[in-house]
Order: C-alpha cells, then structure tokens, then sequence
C-alpha cells in the first residue's frame, strides 16, 4: 500500500482529491471551526441527532455537496493525542475499508500531525486491512484501497513518520502471518526457511543450527523440550549489523515452539488450538529484524530462535527428570508445560558469546501474566531501572504498552529443589514472577529483561488472530539505541 502526505489545499478539505475523505474530529472541537461545506454537513449531522461529539462515535456521508470526495467518513477522537487519534483512525477505516475506495485521504481537524500521528495511522490501516488467506481460499476479498494519504500543512514533516510505520507495520504483519499459520505449516523447519528468506532479501546474516550443534553445545535444557516431536529442532542465529563492528550488539530472544501441547503435562483440550501462537516471541523477532533492516538502523542486533514442538510421546521428558542446561546448572523439570523457559535459558546462555551491551527475551511464557495484566499490556521484567524505562517509553512511542514487574529476591525461594539447582516451576502464586526468576539466573553477565507477551501476543474469539506484538514496542527500542 501506497502511503503518502498530500498539503493542505488552499480551499480546504473540501477540495481534497480522493476516493473517500476520513475526517477525525475531536470531541471538544466546534463543528464551527470546519469552513464550508464539510462544516455545514457535521453541523446539520450535529444538530439532527446523527452524530454526538463524543469519543468513539463515528458517521458516514455520501456524496457530500460541495466536497470532492464522494465519500465522507467523520470519526470522533477524545483529543488530539496519537492514543485518541488511534481508536478515532480504526473506527473511521472500518467504515470504508469494505467499500469501493482505492485512494483515502486522512485529516486531523483543528490541529496539525505530528510524525507519531503519521506512523500510527499506516499502523491502523495496516491492523484494519490485514486478512489471513495462507489457508483459508474462502477469506473475503481483499480490500480495494491501495493508497493513503495524511493531509497538513507541513506535510514534508510527516515523511519520516510514515516510512518508520511502513516499516514496521511491515515487521508486525510478518509476525501476524507467521503466527497465525497452523502448526502444521509453520514449524520449526519453516521458521527457520523464513529467517533464510528473510536475511537474503534485506542483507542480514543467518546461522540454523541442528541437533547435532544443540548436542554439541551442552544445551541439555531445550533438546528434554525437542525430545518428544519427530519435527527436527532448529536454533536459528541472524545477524544485522548496522553499526560499527566495536559495538557491542543487542540481542533479542525469541520462544519458539511451534505447537505446545504441554507434554506429559497435558494442557485442557478447549482452546489447545491457540498453542500454535507459542511461538509468538519468535515470530516477533523476525518482525523486529525486519523492520529494522528496512529502516537500516545504525545498530548491531542478534536475533536467537531455539525452536521446537513440546508433545507427548514416549521420548517426552516426564515431570521430575533432571537436565543440564548449557549453563552447566541442572534443571528439576516438574512440569514439562512449562517448557518456553527451559529452551530459553540455553539460548541466553549462548548469548554471552557476543557480549551484548543488553539481551531482551520474548516469550508466550504464562498464564499467570494474563491473569495480572489482561490482554493490554505486555508484561515486563527488567534487571536495570535503566533498561525497563527505555523499553516502557519505547512502548509509549509505538502504542504498544508495557508494565514492570518485580523481581524481589524473595521470589526465587519458589525455585528451590531437593534433586537439582532449582526447579522450573514454583507455586501458582506469582507464577509470571518466578517464571521470570527462573531466566534471571541465566543472565547475569549482561543487563537483561523479560516481556511476557502471553496476554498480548494473540487475540481469541470472534477476532481470534496475532496481533504482531512486541513488533512495535523493540523497533522504537532500537531505534533509540541507534540514535
């Protein structure tokens, strides 16, 4: 899709050239305030009881009189703010993205855009347009609208905000596709194809490594989660180096198992369909590399994907067997449904091979986060105030929130075992909180934070679907970094 800025016209917004014309308002604004004819329409629209200037309420006029665009969409926002501008921006889309629009022309009325208003609204079209077909012929068409663009008087100034939306929209989708395709199709052998794919087309580096490397690595954690599945395991390393060879990278680590039944601890059949979104972690760091590749951000960054399956099978490991992680520290696995931190820990040990100046992990990891913060915000453990207010803010900026968890010391009395040096689970009480205690203990070399994304990564029911997060959330992170 075609995303442009387009100046002002001198006659106004009436005068915009275009399919379908979305008009966001906001709910303290004078109907006044718009000349013309597109003021007198809201005003009548107003003054009938059709539209209430309240955040939320949206309208549809067609054929306006003395408005070039044929079609007139008025969506009202709570303020001028990017958030309001947000929900204003995806009620408005869905009012004419089904209809015959090729070209959308987006105005903000009474205030002028910034680059974050820009990058937000490829953001929602983006959201409102995406269809998942890979599997499904009889999806609806496709929408026709192939161009937008945002409307202001100092349009040159949007550009960049409309290029970083691109860019990671284009992240975002990559990890809804991958996410949302079925265990069957997408499985460690076919993230692995699409990593290679993806380092051939935008210039980064990649390294899968197989069983035999895993083995030979000492990675004793991940090959007790890989041991069940006839599906081969793969480790894939990608490198993108935007920096000088002297700086010391990022690293992002991503859970990816393909389809996680729970092994032996057989996880309820209703809703078992949705463990293929567990390796949402790893398809958020595919995004992550590609949007940053495409925006050809002047940062070293290192991708690690341990992928598998977690199945029963009589190879499955069984609650109570010990295993050594790469760590050398030795593992009581006295729930094999909690398998996402056993194949991380290894892949955070083999980390410190690049000497990161900071290593982040994203993982579907717990339940527990969804029953403390919802479906909202994404869960967020950090072992630097410093680190955790720079993944907070970079949240802020890319509307995809986050909130800081604990990580008391006393929270890892939960993890003690009588057979190994440690457990890998603990209680039902704070089970987020010492899933995150568990990964701590394997990076202590640099500084490190967790996001449990399992509240975030997908939605269920009528909308049920990835969502492509934390996409936006690492990208305004690096892009930090990069300066």
């Amino acid at each position: 899709m075609d995303f442009k800025t387009l100046s002002a016209p001198k006659e106004g917004l009436a005068a915009v050239a275009a399919d379908a014309l979305l008009l966001v308002v906001t709910a303290a604004a004078p109907t006044e305030a718009l000349p013309g004819p597109l003021g007198a329409a809201l005003k009548a629209a107003v003054d009938a009881g059709d539209l209430t200037l309240k955040a939320g309420q949206q309208l549809y006029l067609h054929r306006v009189a003395g408005v070039k665009a044929a079609r007139v969409a008025v969506a009202v926002a709570a303020d001028a703010s990017v958030a309001a501008w947000r929900k204003a921006l995806a009620a408005g889309v869905a009012l004419l993205k089904a209809g015959g629009t090729r070209h959308l022309a987006v105005a903000l009325a009474g205030a002028e855009p910034t680059d974050a208003h820009a990058e937000a609204l490829v953001a929602v079209v983006a959201d409102q347009t995406y269809l998942y077909r890979h599997t499904k012929p009889s999806a609806p068409a496709a929408s026709a609208l192939a161009k937008v663009s945002l409307v202001a008087d100092k349009s040159a100034a949007l550009d960049g905000g409309l290029r970083r939306g691109q860019a990671i929209a284009a992240g975002q989708t990559l990890a809804r596709e991958l996410a949302n395709r079925p265990g069957n199709h997408c499985t460690p052998t076919h993230l692995a194809a699409e990593a290679k794919g993806l380092a051939k087309a935008h210039g980064l580096k990649v390294e899968v490594l197989e069983r035999k490397d895993v083995e030979k690595l000492g990675m004793g954690a991940f090959l007790a989660v890989a041991q069940a599945s006839h599906q081969p395991l793969k480790f894939i390393v990608l490198r993108w180096n935007g920096a000088a060879k002297s700086a010391a990278p990022v690293v992002l680590v991503g859970k990816g198992i393909t389809f996680d039944t729970g092994g032996v601890s057989l996880k309820p059949a209703p809703e078992m369909d949705e463990m293929k979104f567990d390796m949402g972690g790893a398809a958020g760091v595919l995004g992550t590399l590609r949007a940053v590749a495409e925006l050809r951000a002047k940062v070293n960054l290192v991708g690690l994907i341990p992928s598998c399956e977690n199945l029963p099978s009589g190879r499955s490991v069984k609650p109570g067997d010990v295993v050594t992680s790469m760590s050398g520290q030795t593992i009581e696995i006295l729930n094999t449904d909690a398998e996402g931190r056993l194949i991380l820990c290894d892949a955070l040990t083999y980390a410190e091979r690049f000497k990161p100046a900071a290593v982040v992990d994203i993982a579907t990891l717990t339940g527990a986060c969804v029953i403390a913060l919802g479906h909202h915000r994404t869960g967020l453990y950090a072992s630097t105030d410093a680190l955790a207010g720079e993944l907070l803010s970079a949240g802020e900026r890319g509307g995809d929130l986050a909130w800081r968890m604990p990580l008391d010391a006393e929270y890892d009395e939960a993890l003690k075992s009588s057979f190994a040096d440690m457990g890998n689970v603990g209680p039902r009480a704070g089970g987020s909180i010492t899933a995150a205690k568990f990964l701590q203990r394997y990076a202590g070399a640099y500084d490190w934070a967790h996001l449990d994304i399992a509240g975030t990564a997908w939605k269920s029911g009528a909308a049920k679907g990835g969502t492509g997060r934390p996409v936006p959330l690492l990208t305004h992170f690096l892009l930090a970094r990069a300066g």
